[in-house]
């Protein structure tokens, strides 16, 4: 099983396949729009326009489990996100990344790469980053900014 193996939902309630994603450098996070860490939005976009054309692709899954700080509809989160920070990336339906009914995605990245203490996510802006042919690579925490994973980002693109 690989990262290529799991469908998410897109913002439409769509069914959209990773393998769309397979051969790209993938940094998967769960976001928020009302959480200290919002805006991050600025750098991941500002990653996602110096790298696109070279195969890197950001797929945001918005996450209201802490503190229910994404509220709204997956259209209001995305028009903030659009509005606020210009952000061009993928943005999918929200989902649950702990607990009961998380995603099946969630669970195998937790499963490849486990954080400071357990493999739960801690907070929002908690980031995954996926090698070209699936492989997860690496696990950032949410106080991890654009900024300072861009020079490990850049390694894999």
């Amino acid at each position: 099983m690989n990262i290529y193996d799991f469908s998410v939902k897109t913002r439409d309630g769509k069914e959209v396949s990773l393998k769309d994603y397979e051969g790209k450098v993938l940094l998967i996070v769960n976001t928020a729009t009302g959480c200290g860490f919002t805006p991050q939005y600025k750098g991941l976009q500002e990653l996602y326009v110096k790298y696109k054309e070279q195969g890197f692709e950001i797929l945001d899954f918005p996450c209201n489990q802490f503190l229910n700080q994404a509220p709204g509809t997956d259209d209001e989160i995305h028009t903030f996100c659009t509005g606020r920070f210009g952000i061009t990336f993928p943005q999918f339906a929200k989902i649950d990344v702990n607990g009961k009914n998380e995603d099946p995605l969630y669970t195998y990245l937790k499963s490849k790469k486990h954080g400071f203490c357990n493999s739960r996510i801690k907070w929002n802006f908690t980031k995954f980053l996926v090698a070209r042919d699936g492989t997860v690579l690496e696990r950032f925490a949410p106080t991890d900014t654009p900024e300072k994973i861009e020079s490990v980002l850049a390694k894999y693109i």
